[in-house]
């Protein structure tokens, strides 16, 4: 088992705005706060969205085109090999009604009223995703 530790160093607090895609809006202000390792978890409404569900070999996408309030969306930060923002989150959304949906965050959730954007950074610790040639899939090389 493999396990690494690190501090939090910095906490960000910060509002997603109307019509922007949630992943990228997540990335963008990953990207400005230059966090390289850390969580983060959310809260808001949205127009719509995108979530995935992994069989193994791909994501596979379920789309919800109606009004929706997160729930709960929670996630982590890291670097591929190319020092490039990876940012790996899990959400569920709830409908008028109540019902709710979960998944793998993907692109094409998009906010509506609001989001509101709780990230921690972890600034001691290496956290690098890698290939993993059984799964397919980057995962955590600790």
């Amino acid at each position: 088992m493999s396990t690494a530790e690190s501090k939090v160093e910095r906490v960000f607090f910060t509002r997603l705005m109307e019509n922007e895609d949630l992943l990228e809006a997540v990335i963008k202000r990953v990207e400005r706060a230059k966090v390289k390792a850390g969580f983060f978890f959310l809260i808001g409404s949205l127009k719509k969205a995108r979530l995935g569900f992994f069989n193994g070999q791909e994501y596979q996408a379920v789309e919800i085109d109606r009004p929706l309030e997160i729930v709960s969306c929670m996630g982590n930060v890291s670097l591929d090999e190319e020092n490039h923002v990876v940012v790996h989150a899990h959400m569920v959304v709830s409908t008028s009604q109540g019902e709710a949906f979960g998944g793998h965050l993907l692109s094409g959730c998009v906010v509506s009223f609001t989001a509101e954007l709780v990230l921690v950074e972890c600034a001691q610790i290496p956290l690098r995703r890698v290939l993993d040639e059984k799964t397919g899939l980057r995962l955590w090389s600790l």
